[in-house]
């Protein structure tokens, strides 16, 4: 399975914010999102090390942190994702999965973590194709639908203006099957400052929906840091 990194950090985001965790940093990603913060991972990937699962397991084991999340990059485009999850489940490690939502695979996890991808995630200056291949990637309802059927889930949607929100009632609409206190708004921002000043009007919209405002709390904690 190939890997960038494998740290300890808070979980800074969404319903187990603050839970000290072990993170697991998965290498690729079928998108090409503009606001991208782990490009190292994605497209721009130092293409990280391959690791077998059970020694993942291992370093998990080391870590010695009951909460393991696997994000990327996109986890789940590499197909080692299923073993991995079943070998910690095995374990009772609490497992969640961050991911865009746009494939599906039969794992594992207490806490599916989904973030789909509005029109802002849109890339800007880049070849035809890459921007193609995103916006054909980046809506895939049916996985969406599927995963929140099979697993404990949070939606977690990237605002950065007004006009977002009605793009996101739009998305919920479609999709038809989520619960309002599973939907989080998470201001887009890398620095924690601009983050509180839209956190201000995107937590007055969510009082109004059942939603909830999800600061990045790792910008407030450690900064825009890598491995936090």
């Amino acid at each position: 399975m190939r890997v960038v990194e494998i740290f300890q950090s808070k979980q800074g985001e969404g319903l187990w914010t603050g839970v000290t965790s072990t993170f697991v940093r998965t290498v690729g990603c079928n998108l090409h999102c503009g606001f991208c913060d782990t490009t190292y991972a994605s497209w721009q990937s130092e293409r990280g090390v391959d690791l077998a699962v059970e020694e993942i397991v291992g370093r998990a084991i080391l870590l010695d942190n009951r909460h393991v999340v696997l994000t990327g990059g996109e986890p789940m485009i590499q197909s080692e994702t299923v073993m991995l999850t079943e070998l910690l489940a095995e374990r009772k490690y609490t497992v969640t999965v961050e991911t865009a939502g746009t494939v599906y695979l039969p794992i594992k996890c207490d806490l599916m973590s989904i973030s789909p991808k509005l029109s802002n995630s849109i890339p800007e200056g880049v070849p035809e194709a890459i921007l193609k291949r995103h916006n054909t990637n980046r809506k895939r309802i049916e996985s969406v639908r599927r995963l929140i059927a099979e697993h404990p889930y949070q939606l977690k949607f990237v605002v950065d203006q007004p006009e977002d929100l009605l793009e996101i009632e739009e998305y919920l609409k479609e999709l038809g099957t989520a619960s309002p206190d599973r939907v989080y708004l998470m201001p887009m921002a890398i620095d924690a400052d601009v983050m509180n000043a839209k956190a201000e009007w995107i937590g007055a919209y969510c009082k109004g929906r059942g939603y909830r405002c999800c600061p990045r709390m790792q910008l407030v904690w450690y900064g825009n840091k890598r491995g936090t």
